[in-house]
């Protein structure tokens, strides 16, 4: 962890944010496996949602990035690079790379589409009469994260755009007689208060996981939170440099989980429980099965274990599922308790 004081703002540590336990876990799974599908995260004004996940882009790994490239391409995996490099790479070029921090991109609620998805240099079409593509955000944020804080105000198409780059890893431009794709591989992470509107259920439903977030009650984990931040914001290198260890130890964690991900198994019957958990909640498509599948995978590569097990299924299936489920305007029972009793009853395990 970084702790001179050239950084330009200092960020909160993640270690140092008290409770929360949810929303930090979707956020670590999330980075150990991009592919889960990034996470929404609704909760109460000032619970610190955007703290938390501005501290998780500052304590991931330097990437190492081909040098000079837009779009962040990586020098070996063809998923990860742009076509101009993967053109250089075939004709034997050697390229120099360089250690980038991760990229962390914040989406303005007001940010047109061409901003998102990228443009025509109008500069340079003018001045030199050359058709040029202008990269917007989705390539700038490749191999990093997406953050769109209250995204249920984002214009839908714009939420759609997002999704889609999310899901398939690519961002591909049509304008004005030009044709380009580029990756866009992210973890794109949204939060909202449902007091300002829900978001369109088949948008929900494209995000990996869900995780809702309420104001702490207990006065003494209060107290907690706010001298904590007073103790930040009155000298906030003094405060990186005491959680330094704390931050090193679980980037660890989050490097051993990544590079240990490929070689966690999960035993045939545990997917047909999984199955039979997303059947009996009635969850439309397979998005709910896949998700799961991958989280417990994560979370058990997290907990440095070879195989998956019902303990880690437990932990990771309320965040896949409750997002999920077909809201019922008579229904009394909140959507993750209802998840829950399922999980108890079809584990064998009585509520």
């Amino acid at each position: 962890m970084n702790i001179t004081q050239d950084q330009t703002r200092p960020v909160f540590p993640f270690t140092a944010i008290v409770g929360q336990e949810e929303m930090k876990l979707a956020l670590i799974l999330n980075v150990i496996d991009p592919r889960i599908g990034g996470v929404m995260i609704m909760g109460d004004r000032g619970t610190g949602k955007s703290t938390t996940i501005r501290a998780i882009a500052d304590l991931l790994p330097e990437i190492e990035v081909v040098e000079d490239d837009l779009f962040n391409s990586h020098i070996s995996d063809y998923e990860l690079m742009s076509d101009t490099v993967k053109q250089r790479i075939e004709q034997g070029i050697s390229l120099t790379t360089t250690l980038i921090s991760v990229p962390m991109i914040d989406l303005p609620l007001g940010a047109t589409e061409d901003r998102v998805c990228g443009t025509i240099d109008i500069e340079k079409a003018l001045t030199e009469g050359i058709k040029t593509f202008e990269p917007g955000l989705l390539a700038r944020a490749n191999r990093g994260i997406l953050y769109v804080d209250e995204v249920n105000l984002l214009d839908d198409h714009l939420v759609d755009i997002l999704l889609d780059s999310a899901a398939s890893g690519w961002n591909t431009v049509e304008r004005e007689g030009i044709s380009i794709r580029h990756p866009s591989r992210f973890v794109l992470v949204g939060s909202g208060n449902p007091e300002e509107g829900e978001l369109r259920p088949q948008l929900l439903d494209r995000f990996g996981m869900h995780a809702e977030i309420r104001t702490v009650k207990e006065p003494v984990l209060r107290v907690q939170i706010v001298e904590q931040r007073s103790k930040f914001d009155n000298d906030p290198y003094a405060c990186i440099k005491e959680f330094a260890e704390q931050q090193e130890k679980l980037k660890k964690s989050i490097i051993d989980a990544q590079e240990k991900l490929s070689s966690v198994s999960i035993d045939y019957d545990l997917r047909v429980k999984i199955s039979e958990i997303c059947g009996t909640l009635d969850v439309d498509g397979l998005r709910g099965d896949i998700v799961t599948n991958r989280a417990a995978k994560a979370f058990a590569a997290y907990q440095n274990k070879e195989q998956v097990e019902v303990s880690d299924i437990k932990t990771v299936i309320t965040l896949c599922l409750r997002h999920r489920l077909r809201k019922d305007p008579l229904e009394t029972i909140d959507s993750g308790s209802k998840v829950q009793q399922v999980v108890d009853k079809i584990f064998g395990i009585q509520v």
